[in-house]
């Protein structure tokens, strides 16, 4: 830092990412139901293409087809809804012309908790928030709901950096201004949660792009951490599996022989110790397809073929 600099190192840094991001954050006016005034949601959004590509979050398009996107630099541009996943909150839209060129993406999987983050939104009146913070804890999982689709959305970074009204949508950038999140909610005072950029959202991305929706597999089981028998943890490469606490009747776990009280130690060749493990296996290219999983049972490892059905969200 120059001797004559009138700020800190910690500040050269935020004003950095401010300038950066800035005008790679767009607001979104949506009007939801075709309406205006109390119908109408905010939002933010990250330029992710050349093209016009913008991510946000699916609560802040809601239902609508498109909307308004407003830029840093006072313009303008109708946008339209590309896809919205609301069992990740993730959404695509895209922009006419004048949109900006894209942010740059990191990866969430290389945060550490106490690391630097700072927080840009373009809440409308507001353009530009910036808050700044650190990471206070990372491997949260958030509860998400379409129709009766549930689902976690996993590794959800906390950070204390505030998010003003309107954040949502918004980037969470690293001291390199790279985006590692979209920012999703407010958690309480002082606490916020960005969805991770990692390979997970990564695909869940694509996916939107290309067909407008994603597409995931289920197996319907409702399933808890447990611990495995010491005898076991050489031999399976873990020390916690997954316990069936219940089955959806007709379910492709129940149609496949798991029973109630089975502990789940692997799927598809690899240890399954929380929820998220099975989650990232059910995606598209499961459907139908064969997974072997192996369960304990009665003491004895035991080999169940099942075949993940479509998940229907709606």
């Amino acid at each position: 830092m120059a001797a004559d600099s009138p700020l800190d190192s910690y500040s050269q840094i935020v004003t950095s990412v401010a300038a950066e991001l800035t005008p790679k954050v767009a607001s979104l006016r949506v009007a939801q139901g075709g309406s205006r005034g109390p119908g109408e949601s905010l939002g933010s959004a990250v330029a992710y293409t050349t093209d016009g590509f913008l991510l946000t979050n699916a609560h802040v398009v809601g239902t609508a087809n498109g909307g308004t996107a407003l830029f840093s630099d006072g313009t303008s541009s109708p946008f339209t809804v590309v896809g919205a996943d609301p069992l990740s909150d993730l959404a695509v839209v895209r922009a006419g012309a004048g949109a900006p060129p894209p942010a740059q993406l990191g990866e969430a999987e290389d945060l550490v908790v106490g690391q630097l983050v700072v927080a840009v939104g373009s809440p409308l009146g507001l353009a530009g928030s910036v808050t700044a913070g650190v990471v206070s804890a990372l491997g949260r999982s958030l509860p998400t709901r379409s129709g009766s689709a549930g689902r976690l959305i996993e590794d959800v970074i906390q950070t204390d950096a505030a998010l003003n009204p309107g954040n949502s949508g918004g980037a969470l950038a690293d001291s390199r201004a790279r985006v590692v999140g979209i920012n999703t909610a407010v958690a309480g005072i002082g606490l916020g949660l960005a969805v991770p950029i990692n390979a997970t959202s990564r695909k869940i991305i694509a996916a939107l792009m290309q067909f407008g929706r994603v597409r995931r597999a289920y197996l319907g089981v409702v399933n808890a951490p447990t611990p495995l028998p010491a005898s076991l943890h050489k031999r399976v490469g873990s020390k916690e599996g997954l316990r069936v606490v219940e089955l959806v009747p007709g379910g492709p776990a129940a149609r496949a022989g798991l029973r109630v009280g089975d502990i789940l130690v692997s799927a598809a060749g690899k240890p399954v110790t929380k929820a998220q493990d099975l989650q990232r296996l059910m995606f598209s290219e499961a459907i139908g397809k064969p997974l072997e999983i192996t369960v304990l049972r009665n003491g004895a490892l035991v080999d169940v073929i099942t075949e993940p059905a479509e998940l229907a969200t709606a």
